[in-house]
């Protein structure tokens, strides 16, 4: 193996349904490549407070794009890295009710996606293990590996409740969401189904799928380490 294919940037795409435990997957696989998580939902989330801030209409796809272009994204000095949204840790407000309303509406116009598409792009450049509904299949199409997380919904309710402090409707969330991009695995992706796993038992089948894409990283613990200098 070439030594520029040792020190490619390891990219890693996941996707999954509400509640099935992505966030906690990818900063946990992040951490353990030692590469930047980014959660691109959260920038969606960003673009829909903005619009709240500033009254926009939420069909307005030129007004949101521009507001989209306007908001900096870039990552902490974690472990692992992590995105910030204008120099700052995300904040609570972005899974605030009016954002939660929103974040559907506004994610599903093709110009907000383009703003983010180019931004996602940059940010994973250096390897990164993305969050995401188009990571697998526009961001980052050649992906190193593509994980679709689920489980079953009574599972995935149960995790969003303790996550968001009270009951969670998953269904109603997955039919908003598929209207942006079907909820189903990309092409290339392996599924993971965390209904009956621990959350080291799905970091560990994680580790497994990358491995088997990268096997260099085995033996090279340090090759998919972010370089930030």
């Amino acid at each position: 193996m070439s030594d520029s294919r040792r020190r490619a940037p390891v990219v890693v795409a996941i996707d999954g349904p509400a509640g099935a435990g992505k966030s906690t997957l990818a900063r946990g696989l992040a951490n353990a490549l030692g590469v930047a998580y980014v959660n691109t939902g959260l920038m969606y989330r960003a673009v829909a407070r903005a619009a709240v801030r500033a009254g926009l209409d939420p069909d307005d796809e030129g007004s949101l794009a521009e507001v989209a272009g306007r908001i900096g994204f870039d990552l902490d000095d974690g472990r692992p890295p992590a995105l910030r949204i204008d120099g700052e840790a995300p904040s609570e407000d972005l899974q605030s009710p009016e954002v939660e309303v929103l974040v559907s509406r506004v994610s599903r116009h093709p110009r907000v996606r383009a703003v983010l598409r180019d931004a996602q792009r940059r940010l994973g450049s250096r390897g990164a293990v993305m969050e995401g509904r188009d990571i697998a299949t526009v961001v980052f199409p050649e992906a190193d590996a593509k994980i679709f997380v689920t489980a079953s919904p009574e599972a995935r309710e149960a995790r969003r409740g303790r996550e968001r402090g009270g009951a969670a409707d998953v269904q109603t969330r997955d039919a908003l969401d598929a209207r942006t991009n079907p909820l189903e695995p990309s092409k290339g992706a392996v599924v993971i189904d965390a209904t009956d796993l621990s959350i080291a038992g799905v970091l560990a089948r994680a580790m497994e799928i990358v491995r088997a894409a990268r096997p260099e990283l085995d033996h090279e613990p340090d090759a998919g380490r972010s370089r930030r200098d």
